[in-house]
């Protein structure tokens, strides 16, 4: 998890943290529950073992579930420790977050008391953040607040041990961790929460005075919930009318319980999320979408629907768990955007620049190329097969990829792609193409030298900054790294292209004042043309090389000055 080489490593983390993260929130039970919350964190977060330790009545945990180790799980499952030495172990250690790390240094003044641990000796580390088979992790989870926080009572603690890289988790693996401590949490105490409904159903269908009793039982579970909580009308002219919210359900929109019983959700999705709610089936259903508050903002939510029956032969209504998921979508933009972006300017980086260039490409073959159809289905197996973004991939006009189908198929379906073309010879002769403008500036390396990498690091933010002023909304601005920029603008023709770099350099020579002084740096751009049948990087380096021929042919002594 902590590889830093790179960024797709961490999405593809994400991804199959996120689909951890709804398997267990899709148990059946409360036991599947925690067997999935353990198992999780070693198939998700990169650790050999997992063992959850659950807050018992009396306040003691027990090992409710182990994953990892067959003969860990045989020796300490069901085992007993006491709260007063769980508290001593939250409270030493160092603090990382909500999380708590013993050292192996510190660790060993645990070894006698009652919590139930497996227990290895090993060498000493050899480098600074090497995993010790003695050191401890802990992950406490609670209830979940109202507005998202775990600032709720402690429910249990996620105990891990043997990262698979050897090392302690870095700032990314203990932010995941926490983040799936929390989750967890939710699942936890939703499947609580569903189990206690489930009993006062079975009550509900028996007999009259077992329903009296289920009925109080529900309504405090319902009133009680610390997750926001919906009855609707199922079925006929009404259906999804809201006929009941709780209290968290209310102050999670910020909406009275008055004004609830006038909405359905379909009124209170947002619009773009109305395809979500309609294919959510409304017994069993689960989804995830954005709700209006009252003051017009829109709240990222979980959705599960069950029904209820309100006696044996009576009507039957939704029930809707609604948890607030705002700040784990926000954490997963983030760490998608970290990895797309350039750390420094905020700028698409290589990466996502390249995934775009490719999205716009595909390598449909021409009459006067047979021998690539071949080719093509040969490599293939005259099957379909799916092309990666930067290389032979085939694209619709939202950017959107589907299979390549062998020459037995024909080509019907690159006739859902709009190709890019590139105007031809040297002059304007109209035709409108994606233009990719290569820039890198000169006299740079003086700046660095002179005043050193912060001042340049300002530099290169002010130009990314009029560089993203200047072009059109729709266009990309990207860093390819050092002082290189591309930009991608569509729909240019040549004397277009070419006057979008002179406005661009004109931008760039413009003085630029850090920490009071004045600083130039001046720009020489390359006009590329991308088209069907190239990949980016060809795109791209063909840029590049005209870039330094335009680069070559202006004197040394005026670059600076454009």
């Amino acid at each position: 998890m902590e590889t830093e080489s790179e960024p797709y490593v961490r999405l593809a983390t994400l991804r199959q943290l996120h689909q951890v993260m709804a398997d267990m929130n899709t148990a059946r039970s409360l036991a599947d529950t925690l067997q999935t919350v353990a198992d999780g964190v070693v198939n998700g977060l990169g650790y050999e073992l997992a063992c959850v330790n659950l807050v018992r009545p009396d306040g003691d945990l027990v090992v409710a579930a182990l994953a990892g180790n067959s003969a860990a799980e045989a020796l300490i499952t069901g085992r007993v420790g006491s709260r007063a030495s769980w508290d001593r172990r939250l409270t030493m250690g160092e603090a990382w977050g909500d999380l708590r790390f013993i050292p192996h240094t510190e660790g060993w003044v645990l070894d006698e008391d009652d919590v139930p641990q497996w227990y290895t000796d090993g060498p000493a580390p050899r480098f600074e953040d090497e995993w010790h088979p003695a050191d401890r992790l802990f992950a406490p989870m609670h209830t979940p607040g109202v507005s998202g926080g775990s600032n709720g009572e402690l429910i249990g603690v996620l105990s891990v041990d043997r990262p698979r890289n050897g090392r302690r988790p870095g700032a990314w693996g203990r932010e995941a961790l926490q983040m799936y401590a929390f989750q967890a949490a939710i699942a936890i105490s939703n499947a609580r929460l569903r189990a206690n409904m489930q009993r006062a159903l079975v009550r509900l269908e028996r007999e009259q005075q077992a329903l009296r009793a289920s009925e109080e039982s529900f309504r405090q579970a319902f009133e009680y919930a610390p997750s926001g909580m919906a009855v609707a009308e199922m079925g006929g002219d009404q259906h999804g009318r809201i006929l009941r919210t709780n209290d968290a359900l209310c102050r999670l929109l910020g909406r009275p319980a008055s004004a609830m019983r006038r909405y359905s959700f379909s009124d209170l999705v947002h619009p773009e999320d109305i395809g979500t709610l309609l294919r959510t089936s409304a017994e069993g259903g689960r989804a995830e979408l954005r709700l209006g508050r009252r003051d017009g903002t829109y709240l990222w939510v979980s959705l599960r629907n069950s029904v209820v029956a309100d006696a044996a032969d009576g009507p039957r209504f939704l029930l809707t768990h609604v948890e607030d998921i705002e700040e784990r979508k926000r954490r997963e933009l983030q760490l998608a955007h970290r990895a797309s972006h350039d750390s420094l300017t905020g700028l698409p980086n290589s990466a996502e620049l390249r995934s775009r260039l490719g999205a716009r490409l595909c390598s449909r073959p021409t009459e006067t190329e047979p021998g690539v159809v071949d080719s093509i289905d040969a490599a293939y197996g005259h099957g379909p097969a799916e092309h990666s973004a930067t290389g032979a991939g085939v694209y619709d006009a939202n950017g959107h990829g589907f299979d390549y189908r062998p020459r037995s198929e024909s080509f019907d379906a690159y006739d859902h792609h709009v190709h890019t073309v590139a105007p031809e010879g040297l002059t304007d002769d109209g035709t409108k193409g994606l233009a990719v403008l290569f820039c890198d500036l000169d006299g740079f390396k003086s700046i660095n030298d002179r005043f050193g990498h912060n001042a340049g690091d300002s530099v290169l933010i002010e130009v990314a900054r009029r560089l993203s002023g200047a072009v059109r909304d729709g266009d990309t601005v990207a860093r390819l790294g050092g002082d290189e920029f591309v930009v991608l603008a569509d729909g240019l023709g040549r004397a277009d292209a070419q006057d979008l770099a002179v406005r661009l350099r004109n931008e760039i020579i413009q003085p630029i004042r850090v920490d009071g002084r004045v600083m130039r740096v001046g720009a020489s751009f390359g006009i590329g043309w991308a088209h069907c049948g190239m990949t980016a990087d060809e795109v791209l380096q063909s840029a590049d090389e005209r870039m330094y021929i335009e680069k070559r042919s202006r004197p040394k002594a005026h670059r600076r000055a454009g």
